[in-house]
């Protein structure tokens, strides 16, 4: 980390940032100078922060905070290391943090150290999980009193209507995505196809299959980039499950498969069906379903989405190639079919924790 500081002399500023249980970064801005800081890993911040609400404030009746003193834990440097920030004018890096108690154990509340357990027991059983996300998002113009689209930067024109697949939709906003994939390039992101969505600036772009806490870091960090690219070319960015409530929702979806020892998909038998146990990680996810709803739709817009007619979910269920289902899995050949499956419900604002409560569920 040290030597890409020494390769990267331009760099003035520096963040270091835990992911909140909603995916948002929370730490401090530091002069490159003080890296030392940062890296050493006794950079101190309230263990509380990593589970405040959405609007960044303490939880009420939360033991975290007054109960116990609100004391101090540890943020420590991932093993993801710096990346630039390309939405700040101030050539800056992000240094990715985790929560540590005192005598530096991991802090149970940091969502990261959640999924890091759950692949520890996959690593007891000689198994790695791989894994993808799709995330939606709109474009949104928030200059006045209440949210609408953005005008077209090629036409200057406000459309209103459904833009599915639409190379005119993308092709409207195409300074903005072609700094959104040179900033994947610059932050390391393995960022695959974009694509025009229901609502008109509504985009989805697909992050490239990967390991679990790869992806899981990928899709924070990318959300980040969305959001600060957004504003530098003068509109916002909105991950929200529901912005409009005329207009459709969007959501995040997850694929993930599971290799063996020697890299074989324990999901895959040569058929369309699958495996025994593509089928038994179904059964264990529609039977954690309700109790995860908690991380996958945690807020009260989460349920303005989830309504008939609207390409999401209303109920627990699973269907083979039908995008309608909570679980879905997808059409493809051999073993990409038996290997993947699709989450449509999730709108999680923390990926991290979503991806954790997933795989727990297999």
């Amino acid at each position: 980390m040290k030597d890409w500081l020494a390769e990267h002399p331009h760099i003035l500023a520096l963040r270091a940032a835990v992911a909140d249980v909603n995916g948002q970064p929370r730490g401090k801005r530091l002069p490159a100078r003080s890296a030392e800081k940062a890296l050493d890993g006794q950079m101190r911040a309230p263990l509380s922060v990593v589970n405040v609400d959405i609007r960044g404030d303490d939880i009420a009746d939360s033991p975290l905070v007054f109960e116990t003193g609100d004391k101090d834990g540890l943020l420590k440097p991932t093993e993801r290391g710096f990346v630039p920030m390309p939405w700040l004018e101030t050539p800056t890096a992000l240094l990715p943090m985790w929560m540590h108690r005192e005598d530096g154990t991991p802090f149970p509340g940091d969502p990261r150290h959640a999924l890091a357990g759950v692949l520890r027991r996959y690593e007891a059983r000689d198994w790695r999980p791989i894994c993808a996300t799709e995330l939606e998002f709109y474009l949104i113009d928030d200059s006045g009193s209440s949210l609408r689209s953005p005008t077209s930067p090629r036409s200057g024109k406000r459309r209103v209507g459904g833009e599915i697949l639409s190379i005119r939709a993308l092709d409207a906003f195409d300074a903005f995505f072609t700094d959104l994939y040179d900033g994947c390039e610059a932050m390391g992101i393995d960022a695959d196809a974009a694509s025009s969505e229901a609502g008109w600036a509504q985009f989805e772009v697909n992050l490239s299959h990967g390991p679990a806490m790869r992806i899981a870091d990928d899709t924070w960090l990318f959300k980040l980039l969305t959001k600060g690219l957004a504003r530098k070319h003068g509109f916002a960015a909105s991950f929200m499950a529901k912005p409009y409530p005329d207009d459709a929702g969007t959501g995040m979806h997850m694929h993930f498969s599971v290799l063996d020892r020697h890299g074989r998909n324990v999901f895959d038998d040569g058929t369309d069906a699958g495996s025994a146990r593509l089928r038994q990680a179904v059964a264990g996810c529609v039977a954690a379903m309700a109790a995860s709803a908690l991380v996958f739709a945690p807020h009260g817009n989460s349920y303005d989405r989830l309504v008939p007619g609207s390409h999401a979910p209303t109920g627990i269920a699973w269907a083979y190639e039908n995008r309608t289902a909570a679980l879905r899995v997808p059409s493809g050949p051999g073993s990409a079919r038996s290997s993947v499956k699709c989450f449509s419900m999730i709108d999680a604002p923390s990926a991290i924790a979503a991806i954790a409560v997933v795989l727990s569920s297999v």
